[in-house]
């Protein structure tokens, strides 16, 4: 018979201690409510020198430089519509961080997921979550590992896997080998930077919990993903957030290749 695991409250806030400190941050899929908007969040609030975020909905990611202008200062807040589809979108983006210096850290968070069983999925269903959540990032990878080699820069790049590239769950096939694939794309290129001084690594958050999940998934599979959890909750953002913030920082000096799980998921 299952428990019900009963759901812990989240813990309070935990405030910024200058982590980035004079840092050029690059954000992918950042605009919303979900994990990249907790980030870009998160590494204003780190002291960094100005963040560059991205997505492919042009109101909403005006909406939010706007709103994070107002708060944290213009001139530590830029956007650009970017689909990471498309190498010279992606080449485009990094010139906006070039303006301000350079991308001492990228941070990769686009992602498409879906549900279909393997015997229906079509090809152009698992090529559309292949090529935006693993090639994708593998475009983002090279493009910000290329810039960081030509201006000397020992920077960083934080990627977003997911448990699912570990665990198996139904419908989700296609999702699970593009972050399965994240994860190896991050320890190959980790090695492939280490010469160059630059980090590679990532998360791997269970259920992290945003409006957008929400509205894309039943309320039954959210309990019973909830009830996997030993807190009996969903992840904040913000709290996935603050692992990718950790890997970014000084404080990870010796971590390279390594996948990080975000999870409360029992073994």
């Amino acid at each position: 018979m299952t428990t019900t695991r009963p759901e812990q409250p989240a813990p309070a806030y935990v405030p910024g201690h200058d982590l980035l400190a004079g840092k050029v941050v690059v954000v992918t899929a950042a605009a919303g409510a979900g994990i990249g908007a907790a980030v870009v969040r998160r590494v204003l609030e780190e002291g960094a020198k100005a963040v560059v975020f991205s997505d492919t909905h042009e109101r909403r990611l005006a909406e939010a430089e706007e709103a994070l202008a107002a708060e944290f200062g213009a001139d530590r807040v830029r956007q650009r519509v970017c689909d990471v589809t498309d190498e010279a979108q992606v080449a485009a983006l990094l010139d906006v961080a070039d303006e301000l210096g350079g991308v001492d850290v990228m941070v990769n968070n686009a992602g498409l997921g879906g549900t279909a069983s393997v015997l229906e999925m079509t090809d152009e269903q698992w090529l559309r979550v292949l090529d935006i959540t693993l090639t994708g990032t593998f475009r983002c990878v090279r493009a910000a590992g290329q810039r960081m080699v030509a201006a000397g820069k020992k920077g960083v790049i934080v990627n977003n896997a997911s448990v699912v590239g570990w665990r198996a769950q139904e419908g989700q096939a296609h999702y699970a080998a593009a972050k399965a694939g994240v994860m190896a794309l991050t320890r190959c290129s980790a090695v492939d930077l280490a010469p160059h001084g630059i980090r590679v690594n990532a998360v791997s958050p269970s259920l992290a919990m945003h409006p957008f999940l929400a509205k894309v998934t039943s309320d039954e599979l959210l309990a019973e993903l909830k009830n996997r959890e030993a807190f009996g909750r969903a992840a904040e953002p913000w709290e996935v957030a603050n692992v990718m913030v950790f890997l970014a920082s000084d404080y990870a000096s010796y971590m390279t290749g390594e996948v990080v799980a975000v999870s409360s998921q029992q073994a």
